[in-house]
């Protein structure tokens, strides 16, 4: 009953040994016929994600961006320092499954003392052609596709 969607976070990445716990615990989600159809990227370099924010400010109108950035804007990813990138079938099959995936991460993140939240938002702007790079850079598997942050 305590956790609550978290839009500011300290600057520190959380520890890898941690993520790596919260990754775990989502993989032992429920999933039909433990098909398992997810692929996770945890990121935690600043570069990629204030890289692939510049690009999606370029895109916006000027308003819109100005009422995005204010004091102490890092990143489209409401300033987190690790992300994790859930992507199911291309097909679209599995999304279930993925959002019981996000929601053990959630629960695990939060009994440690970590505080998320789960964003669509940048998914779009993630898929587009001027984001296509940093997508690759996530190196998901062919017939995957980006589902949500």
């Amino acid at each position: 009953m305590a956790r609550r969607s978290v839009r500011k976070y300290k600057p520190q990445p959380v520890p890898r040994e941690v993520m790596r716990t919260i990754v775990e615990c989502g993989i032992h989600a429920p999933n039909g016929m433990n098909a398992q159809p997810w692929e996770v990227r945890v990121v935690d370099d600043p570069e990629f994600l204030e890289g692939v924010t510049a690009l999606q400010l370029e895109e916006m109108d000027p308003e819109r961006r100005e009422a995005m950035t204010g004091e102490g804007f890092r990143n489209m990813f409401r300033n987190a320092p690790t992300v994790v990138f859930i992507a199911n079938k291309a097909d679209g099959s599995g999304q279930i499954d993925c959002g019981l995936m996000g929601g053990n991460m959630i629960l695990a993140a939060r009994s440690m003392g970590i505080g998320s939240v789960c964003l669509g938002g940048p998914v779009a702007f993630m898929r587009s052609e001027k984001a296509a790079d940093y997508l690759r850079r996530l190196g998901f598997s062919e017939g995957y596709s980006l589902l949500y942050a």
